[in-house]
């Protein structure tokens, strides 16, 4: 395993210069389907409000936060309980617990059936702060999809359709201080890739991301600077470029020991295509020396509902 610096990439450069902030983008996708952006224009304090609220559930008792488990629900709104998740293909249990967040629609949309409401835990004030930063990463995840659009050769607004009233997901995730006898061959997240189109990730202050080098196939530790903001390419975007972005495996590795004392905490944002969008591979991604590996087009949802069982949540 080895440290490697993934230069960040400034948001600022979108302002100034969008092709040249579109390329680097893309050629951080590309080398190792991950990205650094910093100066990205969120609000801190909304960020660190959000976290606040975040912390403030998980240290309630198991059995107030069981009380927003939704059984049968597939772990899409409210609280998944500790050790319910696993990689696909893997055995053991992670070891963390999680809250999510979704879209909120209004009465009568067609999506109503498939993306359930979210649920409010009472017991902590002060709530709206998620919800605000839902719609926050929501926006800034389509101006990075423009900027893809643009590295691709698309037209700059190609995702905004498919991603209208996606199905996209805020993760508050926790990974409970480890002082006691962990299950065998279980860590924070085992080697998995991610669902969706991309993901956008904040909080993370404790260290344990790691990435595999596709060059290398060492593990990489990502360890952005303060204040920046990680991005990965989801397996849906893979899909749809026919692997010419990758969606990199990664994982997070339990603590150090002189760590073992300290959660993490990190906010995810799965940004997702709306459920009926068809995925089927751009033509432009697709040549004599890059065949089509995905010559049958699937809806995302049916995607997503394919993975969830895989990951032991459906």
């Amino acid at each position: 395993m080895t440290e490697q610096i993934i230069p960040p990439v400034s948001l600022t450069l979108d302002d100034t210069h969008p092709d040249v902030f579109a390329a680097e983008l893309g050629e951080e996708f590309r080398r190792f389907g991950f990205a650094v952006i910093s100066d990205h224009g969120l609000d801190q304090s909304l960020i660190d409000e959000a976290l606040d609220k975040a912390k403030a559930f998980f240290a309630l008792p198991p059995d107030v936060k069981s009380r927003y488990h939704i059984k049968g629900g597939a772990g899409q709104r409210g609280y998944t309980p500790f050790g319910r998740e696993a990689a696909k293909g893997v055995e053991a249990i992670d070891l963390k617990e999680f809250w999510h967040v979704g879209r909120d629609l209004p009465p009568g949309h067609p999506y109503a059936a498939i993306m359930p409401v979210n649920l409010v835990p009472e017991e902590v004030d002060g709530w709206e702060a998620v919800m605000r930063l839902y719609t926050a990463l929501d926006q800034l995840g389509i101006r990075l999809l423009r900027a893809v659009a643009r590295d691709l050769g698309l037209d700059e607004y190609f995702f905004d359709d498919p991603v209208r009233d996606g199905n996209s997901i805020l993760r508050l995730l926790h990974y409970p201080a480890q002082e006691s006898v962990l299950p065998e061959g279980s860590i924070r997240a085992a080697a998995h890739e991610d669902i969706n189109a991309i993901t956008l990730l904040l909080g993370a202050e404790e260290a344990g991301l790691q990435v595999i080098d596709r060059r290398t196939g060492e593990w990489i530790d990502i360890n952005p600077p303060a204040g920046c903001l990680v991005i990965n390419v989801g397996d849906m975007l893979q899909r749809l470029t026919n692997n010419r972005l990758p969606s990199t495996t990664h994982r997070v590795v339990n603590p150090a020991p002189e760590r073992q004392k300290y959660a993490r905490y990190s906010l995810p944002f799965f940004l997702h295509f709306r459920p009926d969008y068809r995925i089927r591979t751009l033509e432009s991604c697709i040549s004599p020396d890059h065949p089509d590996q995905y010559p049958e087009p699937i809806t995302a949802q049916d995607y997503l509902l394919e993975r969830l069982r895989e990951i032991r949540l459906l």
